[in-house]
């Protein structure tokens, strides 16, 4: 028979239990809408680029994805793995199957295919332009999760929110923006992800999702090696300090097999053998294990010994050390997103979360669980990385997010608990009253035995089960809670600080979007004194012209960075472009520039060039030109052909192109291309960017002959003159000195650029 006392708490506590079941649905309802909310801010707030200039892809790496993105829609994958560009590294070619990361194009192309497939006539340029956007919603959904696992949903709402605003991200996926960093930060946040998930339940169903993710991340972007390496030192981590489990093993085997199956048998064999028989068994494999390591890696030391990088690679060398690229490799310290960033380009890209971060990193030892120390060292790296390249900006901002997240949610929690424990007229609420420690607690001794006991034996029986459960936040105590209680003024002036705090960072990620990611490299803008909008459209102008006016089969040599470009939206065969894998091959574009006209136009007549474009600025004040990027042209060249020194070009160290510059910058290609007509704008050659007028102003070409210059002057295209002129304007010598010149052709004179 039931007591009395049974019959009125079982409705109660039916009650109770509904209505939390009803509560939980509401909040799950509620939190499904802010996902879809954030996920369209993530979208809408990257479509300024569109709505300000047109629907356009950008930069310069994004018009080479576009190309293969077209190639693959059109011929299929089969003829896309199989294809030899020959429009590019002329005349190397490029096996496009074989070096790029085909998840951007895979995706696009799929997205293209489906979209059609349901009678909506896209474009594949429309598809490409909106891909980053898509997936920018889908990585802030993927934080969510990843910070959902580590703190909690709000924590996760809140990261998710932070993550589709942030600055650094947007700079990379805004709509025209169809680079590998698209769809590889949705990657690299959903492995993490599903990485979590698996170390928190133990399924195996996610540790193959898992492992599908990662091998989507590897197709996608060289960013992977980042996975590579940060996932196997949380594992090691979680070893060395003894957080050992099955569900780590579940997490980490499907990617990695060797180091993770060792530590599973030792543990095994420590739980078949007596302790005794246990240490012999680890001396025996000690022992043996040492002298086998002792020779692979005296094996290794001299392997390593024998490469010049030890073994590394350029761009990981510099990883490691910065000023590696700077001191060896002129190519890779030549490219902007190599070089280290500076103090304010971190409140630039992330703002007030470089702030939020160190908070964050304290709540995820409160307590420090398997996820939050995840969370810790994925911070830690990532800060490292950030600050020796730029480019890894972008790894760090989801990890900033996820701090901010926990950093801000754990900070409304206790604000938000202080106020509403000493608001007026709630004393009076049992549980909240019980909650806030004014009320008596029933002290455990009090606890009858047998209900004691009824609840010990259970304990008992699930305690080797609940060692495998996730682990959950602890429920702080009554002092505890007694303790995170704040005066209410300080609590409400505190979250007011934090509101404001958030619209000072959406205004400025609002910003950000609009002005100082939102525009093309291929559309420049710039405003006067009185408030109007000039445009700049001198880059589709040049390929434009090169497109109408120059033969299919013609070569153009340039620069590397503006290789894709032409390639893409001229059609013309290229030398070198942004794919700088050849540094022979640049070195001898950046020799040609760095030498007189007569040997210049020999290296280009030997490549069977015909036109040579160059990007000038000096008459509009466009500081990106070649000439600002000439130096690097010739420690390039310098690096591959001796005679090409850097000094040559320096007055007393410094770079100058005025009258006090060297006689070997003055008669150099590129100043010759550059300045070629230049007085003619405003009668004294007043160089704009450089401040200054130049040296040599009144001058001919008689190698190269001027074609085309765009209405700003930001691009001049030249063509090189046919032999049989520039033997004609020749000073006419004797049969026996073009003889004797004749045989020392025959006898393989050597180019100066060899």
């Amino acid at each position: 028979m039931a007591s009395p006392e049974s019959a009125v708490n079982g409705p109660t506590m039916t009650a109770g239990a509904a209505s939390k079941s009803l509560r939980n649905a509401f909040g799950g309802v509620i939190a499904f809408i802010i996902l879809v909310l954030i996920g369209v801010l993530a979208f809408s707030i990257r479509l300024f680029s569109v709505i300000k200039y047109e629907s356009v892809i950008h930069e310069f790496d994004p018009y080479f994805n576009y190309r293969v993105t077209q190639f693959l829609s059109k011929n299929g994958i089969y003829d896309f793995w199989n294809w030899f560009d020959d429009r590019t590294w002329y005349p190397l070619g490029r096996v496009i199957g074989g070096t790029v990361y085909p998840g951007l194009t895979l995706t696009a192309g799929t997205i293209w295919k489906v979209v059609n497939s349901l009678n909506i006539p896209l474009s594949v340029e429309t598809v490409c332009v909106f891909t980053a956007p898509i997936f920018s919603a889908f990585a802030s959904w993927a934080a969510y999760l990843l910070t959902k696992e580590v703190k909690g949903p709000g924590a996760g709402l809140t990261a998710a929110a932070l993550l589709a605003m942030v600055p650094s991200y947007i700079s990379r996926s805004v709509a025209g923006s169809y680079d590998n960093e698209a769809v590889a930060i949705f990657a690299l946040v959903f492995t993490f992800y599903l990485y979590i998930k698996t170390l928190n339940t133990g399924s195996l169903f996610y540790a193959t999702l898992n492992a599908l993710a990662y091998f989507y991340m590897v197709c996608s972007w060289g960013g992977y090696t980042f996975i590579i390496n940060l996932i196997p030192m949380h594992v090691l981590l979680c070893i060395v300090t003894g957080r050992y489990s099955s569900r780590l093993y579940i997490a980490y085997a499907p990617l990695v097999f060797i180091i993770i199956h060792v530590v599973a048998l030792a543990y095994y064999i420590k739980g078949i053998l007596s302790p005794k028989m246990f240490k012999v068994a680890v001396t025996l494999v000690v022992s043996v294990g040492l002298a086998v390591c002792c020779a692979v890696i005296a094996i290794l030391i001299a392997v390593v010994a024998s490469s010049p990088t030890k073994g590394w690679s350029g761009r990981s060398l510099t990883l490691l050390d910065p000023t590696y690229a700077s001191k060896y490799i002129p190519i890779i310290a030549s490219v902007s997103e190599h070089q280290p960033p500076t103090w304010p380009s971190y409140f630039m890209d992330i703002n007030v979360l470089a702030f939020l971060v160190p908070a964050g990193i304290i709540a995820c030892f409160m307590p420090l669980t398997d996820s939050s120390s995840f969370v810790i060292l994925y911070i830690v790296t990532s800060v490292y990385f950030s600050g020796v390249m730029v480019r890894l900006m972008l790894v760090l901002a989801p990890a900033a997010c996820i701090l901010s997240g926990i950093a801000l949610s754990e900070a409304f929690n206790v604000l938000t608990r202080s106020i509403k424990f000493q608001l007026p007229g709630i004393a009076g609420n049992p549980s909240i009253a019980e909650e806030n420690g004014s009320s008596t607690v029933v002290a455990p001794n009090d606890i009858p035995k047998t209900e004691e006991a009824a609840k010990e034996k259970p304990a008992k029986k699930n305690r080797k089960k609940e060692k495998e459960n996730v682990e959950k936040k602890p429920t702080p105590s009554k002092t505890e809670k007694r303790l995170l209680v704040l005066p209410l003024e300080a609590s409400v002036i505190a979250v007011l600080l934090l509101v404001l705090l958030g619209a000072f960072y959406v205004v400025h990620c609002v910003w950000a979007a609009a002005e100082a990611y939102s525009a093309p490299s291929i559309v420049l803008t710039s405003h006067s004194n009185d408030g109007g909008l000039h445009v700049f459209d001198d880059f589709r102008e040049a390929y434009s012209w090169l497109s109408h006016n120059t033969d299919v089969d013609d070569k153009v040599a340039s620069w590397w960075d503006y290789g894709y470009q032409t390639t893409a939206m001229a059609n013309r065969t290229v030398l070198v472009d942004n794919n700088t894998w050849n540094n022979t091959h640049i070195a001898t574009v950046g020799t040609a520039m760095s030498s007189p006209e007569k040997q210049a136009w020999e290296i280009f007549h030997s490549l069977d060039v015909k036109y040579v474009l160059v990007v000038f600025g000096g008459v509009v004040g466009y500081p990106s030109d070649d000439i600002n990027k000439f130096l690097w042209m010739v420690r390039i060249g310098g690096g591959v052909f001796p005679h090409i020194k850097e000094p040559d070009y320096l007055r007393d160290g410094q770079y100058r192109i005025d009258a006090q510059a060297t006689p070997t910058m003055l008669n150099c290609l590129m100043y010759k291309l550059s300045y070629f007509r230049f007085v003619e704008t405003d009668g004294k050659g007043f160089d704009r960017v450089r401040r200054t007028e130049i040296g040599k102003k009144h001058f001919k070409l008689t190698h190269f002959e001027e074609v085309f210059t765009t209405h700003h002057w930001m691009v001049r295209i030249y063509k090189l003159k046919p032999q049989r002129n520039r033997i004609r304007g020749k000073t006419k010598k004797s049969k026996s000195s073009r003889s004797v010149s004749s045989k020392r052709d025959v006898r393989g004179k050597r180019n100066p650029w060899h």
